[in-house]
């Protein structure tokens, strides 16, 4: 686009993907979407259905959509829990494939926690052990990037602030497949003041600061319930919580942001009325931004 920061929202995909996804874009002015391709708080992987996925690319592609795939939430490649790595890893398997077939841009994951004392040293072995087979396929294979999420903070966490993501980075060898999902309201949980006038600017430039340019390649665009550093992942609507409206318009505005779509997760009704707003609202930010004075 030309605008360069397409927005869109978090579809629904039960009852069919093309369906259910296809028209929710419709409805909610989306220029870009996510989804999930399987149960977000269980292990179970779905197969697809192979029409309903060719419905929907042409239907993404008619629309000139982008997409996104979010595994489950469950993923921890950090885990002390072998079986949870295991079946972590297996999701990722599962999502970078289903995002292949879906035309998907990239998979988001989260970060994970070491969960226990004195486990970090050895999480972070396992990011790598697990990542880099992931990410080398998905280089030989054409898959969709890896986007790693930072946390909200708390729980031993491998990544919640910007400058975490170094070490993690740091662990994959600065593989060339792996990206970035900034969550606003993790990030504002975890601690980055955005609410502060200049405070989304100061946590771009350190992200970019730290990972590099052009690593950040999707942003979830999330207000929170509740304050900075309350390491609590709460959505609201944008401009409707802590954060604030101005902090989005420094997002829309930001060199890092350009080219980079942006999601909204925050809260709705099954129409989506409350992803529109969200939609139209940073639109509105975005398209401001851009005409003359």
């Amino acid at each position: 686009m030309e605008t360069g920061r397409p927005v869109g929202a978090h579809a629904p995909t039960a009852g069919g993907i093309a369906d259910k996804a296809l028209p929710y874009v419709d409805r909610t002015g989306a220029e870009c979407l996510q989804v999930f391709v399987s149960n977000p708080r269980g292990w179970a992987l779905s197969a697809g259905d192979p029409e309903q996925e060719a419905a929907f690319v042409a239907g993404c592609r008619e629309r000139g959509v982008v997409t996104y795939v979010h595994a489950t939430l469950l993923v921890n490649v950090g885990s002390p829990t072998q079986a949870t790595v295991r079946n972590s890893t297996a999701s990722l398997r599962h999502a970078l494939r289903r995002g292949a077939d879906l035309g998907a841009a990239g998979v988001v994951f989260h970060a994970g926690s070491a969960v226990e004392p004195d486990y970090h040293d050895a999480a972070m072995r396992q990011v790598r052990h697990v990542l880099l087979p992931l990410l080398d396929t998905a280089a030989e294979q054409g898959l969709p990037k890896l986007l790693v999420e930072p946390s909200a903070g708390g729980g031993r966490s491998l990544a919640a602030t910007v400058q975490a993501l170094g070490p993690y980075f740091e662990a994959v060898g600065w593989h060339p497949r792996l990206g970035v999902c900034l969550d606003t309201c993790h990030a504002y949980a975890a601690g980055h003041d955005l609410a502060t006038p200049g405070g989304m600017t100061a946590t771009l430039d350190a992200l970019v600061a730290t990972v590099g340019p052009g690593r950040l390649d999707l942003v979830h665009a999330n207000d929170s319930k509740h304050a900075v550093g309350s390491t609590r992942d709460r959505h609201e609507n944008v401009g409707a919580g802590q954060i604030g409206l101005d902090a989005f318009g420094e997002l829309m505005t930001h060199p890092a942001t350009r080219g980079v779509p942006v999601i909204v997760e925050t809260p709705t009704d099954a129409a989506g009325t409350g992803h529109a707003a969200d939609v139209a609202s940073l639109k509105r930010l975005r398209d401001h931004a851009l005409t003359p004075a």
